[in-house]
């Protein structure tokens, strides 16, 4: 969530997906982060790739989803960067 520039942390997310070979990889983002969404989705799909693993990730958890009005423009526009779709939308804390 709140850690998307801690490139240390990243880095070892990434060698930990490379490394177990998970059947998903779900990005997981707060509905309300608005388009910091975006950059957290390109800094994860960057140490994914730097960690071994070539796909991308195959689904977006967006949560607290009630928060926001009913604008949901980074909603699309990380489905539409990503390529991929949103998996579950969770509401509340």
């Amino acid at each position: 969530g709140r850690m998307q520039n801690n490139v240390p942390l990243m880095r070892a997310l990434g060698k930990l997906v490379s490394s177990s070979q998970p059947d998903l990889v779900l990005f997981v983002c707060e509905a309300l982060v608005g388009n910091d969404g975006l950059d957290q989705l390109r800094m994860f799909d960057r140490a994914l790739r730097t960690g071994g693993h070539s796909r991308k990730i195959d689904g977006i958890v967006l949560t607290k989803f009630d928060t926001v009005s009913d604008k949901v423009g980074a909603a699309l526009t990380l489905t539409y960067e990503s390529g991929s779709p949103i998996a579950f939308v969770g509401t509340g804390q």
